[in-house]
């Protein structure tokens, strides 16, 4: 499958900003003409670009104006990226170099390329299949190693492969029952009902245990939120800045600092986390203050994990906001922080208290690094405890892939029980084939342009 008088397309394949190297990419049948009409070579012996080697020499523009001294490399196709004719121009990271390289590959005749497009024509030309495709846009947005791991597996076609595997199942058991669909008037041997039911039930196994990696992968692939909220002066802000480890929030002894939330990314072990840090909760006249505090509240009710921070060196007093939290968060779902702990703890102590109610705590001091380490292990363990810990090299759905294949497993479901009541084998083979084609949704075999457009759209342009 390739794509029809495919034009040429360019673009900046790497990050806007300054930087010590850039790379224009062009790709499309006129590639290699326009990379020789910009690119200049300092060797006397220079015939012409050489696949997949580095040539150094001068970047030029139409009207023969210096642009810079760089590199260029020509990837003829289908053995490029694209599966077409590619060159890469690397250059000097000045956005101005690059803007007027990039113009000057327009002007002989290519057009700038959209959202993704140079992996679309990969996956259009064969070189990457959906789900591959897909696994390119994750591995750049990945924010810890977990996620990037998680990308890389799908990246290498393990998801596809597992994927054609379940349609390869659903095709033998297509096989075992098409004479008695197409000869429904003849006495032909096909596959028994009994051996055809364990055959369905084997790839729902399948399908769940798929289904299952993805809701491992879900927390590292999405990222998690973890809100502190509680009484003012209880330790919250500095326990935000030891678990960043910079003085990101204010801390001071004036009770009511924090007046807003504040939020930073933390990297637990691969786990990304947002880390909010809320306004002390408090009564207060202060119109500005409450609105601060209503905010926080809304962040700690939505966050994956509260942590409800207490000052573990006065006597523990309920607080009603900090239960109205826990009450919508539940007790699952909150971890008591008993801050302060370098100084003497006081009695009635709330770690003891609350987790009387099923709250579980951990006692830290943000002053000297006390407990800060069995916090975040017990933080990372409430924030994957429905999931666990995804499997080295196991492929994890993506959410379209897992759509499609929970859409799959509930007809395979319905075709199970079809069988079971003995239907005839046209209704089970009408189920099958949907089944089927959702299965071949993973890999983009029979993906709608809608979806693909919503796939690609999402990627950044220049990839």
């Amino acid at each position: 499958m390739r794509l029809p008088d495919a034009d040429t397309i360019a673009a900046v394949a790497t990050p806007p900003g300054r930087g010590g190297v850039a790379i224009v990419r062009v790709s499309g049948p006129a590639s290699r003409s326009i990379g020789h009409g910009l690119f200049r070579s300092g060797r006397p012996d220079f015939a012409g670009f050489k696949p997949y080697r580095l040539h150094h020499g001068t970047i030029y523009a139409p009207d023969g104006k210096l642009l810079d001294d760089g590199m260029a490399a020509f990837m003829p196709g289908p053995g490029s990226y694209t599966g077409e004719d590619t060159v890469e121009l690397f250059c000097h990271g000045s956005p101005a170099v690059v803007r007027s390289v990039l113009q000057a590959a327009c002007a002989l005749g290519a057009r700038p390329a959209g959202p993704g497009e140079f992996t679309r024509r990969a996956y259009v030309n064969g070189r990457l299949d959906l789900s591959q495709a897909e696994a390119v846009a994750e591995l750049i947005a990945a924010r810890g190693q977990v996620e990037a791991d998680l990308a890389l597996t799908r990246l290498t076609g393990a998801m596809g492969d597992a994927a054609r595997e379940l349609g390869a199942a659903l095709a033998d058991l297509a096989a075992g029952i098409c004479l008695a669909v197409d000869f429904p008037e003849e006495e032909v041997e096909c596959l028994p009902k009994a051996a055809f039911a364990d055959g369905v039930a084997a790839v729902i196994a399948r399908i769940e245990a798929l289904l299952d990696a993805g809701r491992r992968a879900r927390p590292y692939r999405h990222g998690t939120t973890v809100a502190l909220f509680g009484r003012v002066n209880a330790g919250k802000s500095s326990l935000f800045n030891a678990l960043l480890g910079t003085d990101r929030a204010i801390v001071a002894d004036l009770p009511g600092t924090t007046r807003d939330y504040l939020e930073e990314t933390l990297d637990l072990d691969g786990l990304p986390v947002r880390l909010t840090d809320t306004a002390g909760l408090r009564a207060s006249d202060d119109a500005i203050e409450t609105i601060g505090k209503e905010r926080g509240l809304a962040k700690a009710r939505r966050a994956d994990l509260g942590l409800y921070v207490v000052d573990g060196s006065v006597p523990y007093a309920p607080d009603a906001e900090a239960e109205a939290v826990i009450a919508t968060l539940t007790p699952a779902k909150v971890l008591v922080v008993a801050t302060k702990a370098d100084l003497p703890q006081a009695e009635p102590g709330p770690l003891n208290t609350l987790a009387a109610r099923g709250i579980a705590g951990v006692p830290v001091s943000s002053r000297t690094g006390f407990g800060l380490t069995g916090l975040v292990a017990a933080i990372r363990a409430l924030l994957t405890r429905d999931a666990g810990p995804p499997e080295p090299d196991a492929p994890a759905p993506s959410e379209r892939e897992a759509a499609a294949l929970t859409a799959a497993r509930a007809e395979l479901a319905a075709l199970l029980a079809d069988c079971r009541a003995n239907l005839p084998y046209d209704i089970l083979g009408v189920r099958l084939e949907t089944a089927s084609a959702l299965v071949a949704d993973v890999t983009g075999e029979t993906t709608p342009d809608a979806v693909l457009n919503a796939v690609f759209d999402r990627f950044c342009i220049g990839k």
